[in-house]
């Protein structure tokens, strides 16, 4: 039986050539695509990454910016992981800071976790229904 972050490592790399291989049909992902997969498959979790003060696309734009490392305006596969390093590295620490939240810093850490281990579940299944 595979573990949580094996699920989760897998359907990364699944999701990364589902979304690649559109069009154009490279192992790239364009701007638009990138936008798309996050869009499509991460939204939820997105809305409570997001800095304060920033829109989910602004958000995304400043994501494929720090991840283009060669600055062809496309990401290949080790530029995405990139992105989803950045993104639950925002993430982690949104989980320990819990902001407008009263019950202070373990309610914060908990949520945090709890909603990682939910996008895991929920993203996983909606990759299945796309197969």
């Amino acid at each position: 039986m595979k573990t949580d972050l094996e699920l989760a490592l897998e359907c990364a790399v699944n999701v990364y050539h589902q979304y690649a291989m559109r069009y154009p049909m490279d192992d790239y992902l364009s701007k638009e695509e990138f936008s798309s997969l996050l869009k499509d498959t991460a939204e939820p979790f997105l809305r409570n990454t997001v800095p304060p003060k920033t829109t989910i696309d602004s958000y995304i734009q400043q994501l494929f910016t720090k991840a283009d490392a060669n600055h062809d305006g496309r990401l290949k596969f080790t530029e995405f992981l990139t992105t989803l390093s950045l993104v639950a590295i925002d993430a982690h620490n949104r989980s320990h800071k819990g902001p407008g939240d009263d019950h202070g810093h373990d309610h914060g850490h908990d949520h945090g976790h709890d909603h990682g281990h939910g996008h895991g579940h929920g993203h996983g299944h909606g990759h299945s229904h796309r197969r």
